[in-house]
């Protein structure tokens, strides 16, 4: 019998073996009766401070286990019956699904329709990661923007630089098949169990080089550089899509993954008829520590200890006066303030961290919520046309070079200038920051919002406003601000044969989430349709090649 165990909790210098022995305990059965064991989720309770734990959740198999261990509180069986077996569908259908987008939505949703044979042709706007980690470098080092390649932009998605969290609210079966095949493609196995999981930008590069690789292995194609500039449409139905503004491609279903910056692409959709519809956002600022203050803050005395980690925060507060809530977000322990700008002229901040998470310095996002009554327009767009404003008025703030503008919180609740102080270790912000009051580059009712939550997070997190800590603007993307409207079937309202997935259709928020959702959007085809009847012709391939697209099957490293 597979029983699952909860709430088992050992101190963090527990040894080897311990864990075995008090799911023993738990069951009241000698060790010697368990088989195997394994670990299915760990979380740190640093409630009761200094006495901090590991608490557990595990499997066991108990061969001849009795009914009286399910009588034990926290033990339940595990249901080891297989999931529903996914049928194919038998509607016809002409021509291989084309992805658009690389990101986690589109790579799992084409990782998926390559594994069942249907051939998709996955086409991504930006370049492969490794050339994308250079255009990127380039960008914080010299300030010299590629718009076509970029922190939003490229094979990975804009996770690719990132914290590389997998923690998700959802709950979905499919959670475990992401985890699963991310760990195929090289992710740290802990991924499986540890409480708040994360790859780090730097393996999370090489995650994504190896899922192409499979897809590509399976009969997909994935090419670079080839971005989805129009759409045919046939009575409302697709027909093709066209890349970079030359070639139309023919295509009866499209999976639409393309990530919440493609503003453009939304534009082009909003032309074609496609149903949008504004979306709620929040905007704000990057904050950064010390990472030991933070570590101090919700370990104490066991701040630094080897298996704790450095530690991490989320705080929510909400203000009666503005009627408007503020939270933490995309918090990066020992992690970096990067520059995630996509279009010229604007700066944009986001986090990111390397697996170590090593830096020394925490950051995070403190942000609030924005929606509709904000926008001051109707159209479905304008919540992009918001983002752009506050976009343009960080970059005039950091000097007009991609610069961003920096403020210590305690100025920043002062609402004054000020002076950055002379910090060994950040801002981390590249190519760097010019001082500035952040108030002029938030909406108003925003700023006075987070003046408040900054001081209120301070009562719950002690130093959060030292004089040290500095706030570094703005963060825009923090999710998409438009929804593709889809139905039931998960098909865009009145466009059959359009998938939108993830992210930037406005279903998804994170790398987990995202790709649970492509996972959806790509099992909704294969239970609909059958296989292709015609392969993308050798014709087709060098039309492409022409029109400046980089064939995918050549680009493995």
């Amino acid at each position: 019998m597979r029983l699952r165990i909860g709430e088992i909790r050992l101190g963090i210098d527990h040894q080897a073996g311990e864990l075995q022995k008090e799911a023993a305990r738990r069951l009241n059965i000698p060790v010697s009766s368990i088989q195997a064991l394994w670990i299915t989720h760990r979380s740190v309770d640093a409630r009761r401070k200094p006495h901090i734990e590991f608490v557990y959740t595990v499997e066991v198999m108990v061969p001849g286990a009795r009914q009286k261990a399910l009588r034990q509180p926290g033990v339940a069986a595990v249901d080891t019956s297989p999931d529903p077996e996914l049928v194919r569908g038998n509607h016809s259908l002409a021509y291989p699904p084309v992805v658009v987008g690389a990101g986690p939505a589109g790579l799992f949703a084409a990782l998926q329709l390559a594994r069942w044979g249907y051939q998709p042709l996955l086409l991504e706007r930006g370049r492969d990661v490794n050339q994308r980690a250079r255009d990127v470098e380039a960008f914080w080092e010299e300030g010299r923007l590629d718009t076509a390649s970029n922190v939003q932009f490229g094979e990975g998605g804009a996770g690719t630089f990132s914290d590389g969290k997998l923690t998700t609210r959802i709950k979905d079966t499919r959670i475990r098949q992401v985890l699963e095949w991310m760990v195929e493609a090289g992710a740290p196995p802990e991924i499986m169990w540890m409480h708040k999981p994360h790859v780090g930008t730097d393996r999370l590069r090489q995650v994504v080089v190896a899922l192409r690789r499979q897809i590509i292995a399976h009969g997909g194609q994935v090419l670079f550089q080839a971005q989805v500039t129009g759409m045919e449409l046939e009575d409302n139905q697709v027909a093709g899509v066209e890349v970079n503004g030359r070639i139309v491609l023919p295509a009866r279903v499209v999976v639409l993954a393309i990530g919440h910056s493609a503003r453009d692409t939304y534009g082009m959709l909003y032309r074609r008829g496609v149903w949008l519809e504004q979306k709620p956002f929040a905007i704000g600022l990057r904050v950064e520590h010390p990472q030991d203050l933070i570590d101090k803050a919700q370990y104490g005395a066991y701040a630094g200890h080897p298996r704790l980690g450095p530690a991490d925060y989320h705080l929510t507060y909400h203000s009666a006066t503005q009627a408007r809530n503020a939270f933490t977000f995309c918090m990066c322990p020992g992690g970096y303030v990067v520059a995630g700008a996509s279009e010229p002229a604007m700066v944009v901040t986001n986090g990111m961290s390397e697996l170590a998470r090593d830096s020394g310095v925490a950051n995070s996002a403190v942000v609030a919520g924005v929606g509709p009554a904000d926008f001051g327009d109707h159209h479905p767009l304008a919540g992009i046309e918001l983002q752009r404003h506050w976009e343009r008025q960080a970059y005039r703030l950091g000097g007009s070079s991609y610069r961003a503008p920096a403020q210590r919180v305690t100025d920043f609740i002062s609402d004054q200038r000020g002076e950055l102080p002379c910090l060994r270790a950040y801002p981390t912000y590249r190519p760097g920051v010019e001082p500035a009051n952040l108030r002029d580059c938030l909406p108003k009712e925003v700023g006075e919002t987070l003046q408040e939550a900054l001081k209120a997070f301070d009562r719950r997190l002690k130093g959060f406003t030292d004089a040290g800590a500095v706030l570094t603007g703005v963060e825009t993307r923090t999710s998409a601000p438009v929804r593709i409207t889809r139905n039931a079937e998960g098909v865009a309202v009145e466009t059959p044969g359009l998938y939108p997935a993830g992210e930037g259709a406005g279903y998804a928020g994170g790398i987990v989430s995202a790709a649970v959702d492509g996972l959806r959007a790509a099992e909704r085809i294969i239970q609909r349709y059958g296989l292709p009847a015609q392969e993308i012709t050798s014709g087709v391939w060098e039309r492409l090649i022409e029109g400046g697209c980089v064939d995918g099957r050549n680009v493995r490293d």
